[in-house]
């Protein structure tokens, strides 16, 4: 089996779709001699901000001369992105070395009607386990796919932290129709015991968590209220903060090259997470989270790729996501008129995302990420129309969308690339490509 023909198996799982449920993971642990009992494990929930806290935790404890894996979903470039050690992706050949060693363990799982066919996630999540039990890095960051309670990523037994960065309607076929259902699904990667920092704000999500830790005897540091903070300035160039816990670190500077809020915000959970494990005796030196943070980069969030003229990409593709995104727009960046390059997945709220969103645009191109979930351009047209009375575009290409609207964007102007991570990727690889 070479690379192209690993990745095919990978994909080939996916038709058969979402399945919750731990019992076909717990059964390929112990076929793999557990190798998540090996690992010293972060475990990031929570509807946004998962990967932007996992890269600021990844990059200052790095810094700090620790080995880190990071385990995230979906990839941004290519599949090996899935799950690095301190910034270096897993090879190809090591991948199909894993997939040869997992694959018939898959297909023994799949024969056993007990347990059923595996999906691609959990295959994946397999693989990352094995990877990082085999490489034995100091800390694994390992970010959840879908909800928690019964994610794949929740065979993790002990965890050193459990993180809950916030929580927002999502998934809400697979996770409930309620804020407090879908915190209960999240709220179901707290052990007994276990130390969790959570940066949720909703009032109902926050009492959610609170019982959980309760119930399971968790110490819970939220951010809401164990520090106070403040945005002290903010540009193109990145953002500075201000971190104080009368307990703990303090910070009248803190840097970040990430733009919005909400990044900010990430940046707090991971320094109170940096805090609980110093708790916990690790080496945490305040210098090194000044300079992690600052070294910090997470690509395809108000990702700035070009200035003249200015093209922004950022990965949006839930409510949440996308009132960050507009919030961040109206507060910290300047344009004349906004051309968007719109891509979404068919299973997200249209409505809700165009309804923020498209009214700041000047002119929307509306395109199909290459996505069997992609909502046709013609489907999100017809929702967006109701939202704006500028000129909207249908291009079905990614590649074209991007290159058209550059072409049309005027001194001043802002070129926004958003709707889906999917959609990222693909102009992304089209601009870098043209740029050379």
């Amino acid at each position: 089996m070479n690379y192209q023909e690993a990745l095919e198996w990978i994909h080939s799982i996916g038709r058969f779709g979402i399945k919750p449920g731990l019992e076909r993971m717990n059964r390929m642990m112990e076929l793999l001699d557990n190798p998540h009992r090996k690992l010293k494990v972060i475990h990031l929930a929570g509807t946004n901000g998962k990967g932007s806290t996992a890269a600021f935790l990844s990059r200052v404890l790095e810094e700090g001369g620790y080995q880190v894996g990071l385990y995230t979903s979906p990839y941004l470039e290519a599949f090996t992105n899935r799950m690095s050690i301190n910034g270096r992706d897993i090879s190809g050949n090591r991948l199909v070395e894993l997939v040869n060693k997992i694959k018939p363990l898959v297909e023994e799982i799949s024969g056993d009607p007990s347990l059923g066919q595996m999906t691609e996630f959990e295959v994946v999540t397999s693989i990352a386990l094995k990877h990082f039990a085999d490489e034995s890095p100091d800390f694994v960051l390992m970010e959840v796919g879908l909800g928690g309670r019964l994610d794949a990523t929740n065979v993790v037994e002990d965890p050193l932290v459990v993180v809950i960065t916030n929580i927002g309607l999502e998934h809400t076929e697979v996770l409930g129709d309620t804020i407090e259902k879908i915190a209960a699904e999240k709220a179901g990667v707290i052990k007994e015991g276990a130390s969790v920092v959570t940066a949720a704000s909703k009032p109902e999500a926050l009492e959610v968590i609170r019982e959980k830790c309760r119930e399971r005897g968790a110490s819970l540091f939220n951010i809401w209220e164990n520090i106070s903070w403040e945005r002290v300035n903010s540009s193109l160039e990145g953002q500075i903060f201000r971190y104080n816990n009368p307990g703990g670190f303090n910070f009248n500077e803190l840097y970040i090259t990430l733009l919005g809020e909400h990044q900010v915000i990430n940046a707090i959970t991971a320094v109170a997470v940096l805090e609980v494990l110093r708790s916990k005796g690790m080496k945490i030196d305040p210098g090194t989270i000044k300079e992690g943070l600052k070294e910090t980069r997470w690509a395809g969030r108000l990702e700035v790729m070009s200035r003249n003229p200015l093209l922004i990409m950022d990965a949006a593709h839930n409510i949440d996501g996308v009132t960050s995104l507009r919030k961040s727009l109206e507060e910290q960046i300047t344009y004349h008129n906004l051309i968007l390059v719109i891509g979404i997945l068919g299973d997200k709220d249209l409505e809700a995302m165009l309804g923020e969103i498209v009214p700041l645009a000047d002119r929307l191109i509306i395109t199909r990420p290459e996505s069997p979930r992609a909502a046709p351009p013609e489907r999100v047209a017809l929702e967006a129309k109701k939202y704006t009375s500028g000129e909207i575009i249908l291009e079905e290409s990614i590649p074209e969308a991007v290159k058209l609207s550059l072409s049309l964007a005027g001194e001043g102007d802002l070129v926004l690339v958003s709707g889906s991570l999917y959609t990222i990727s693909e102009a992304r690889k089209a601009f870098l490509a043209v740029k050379g």
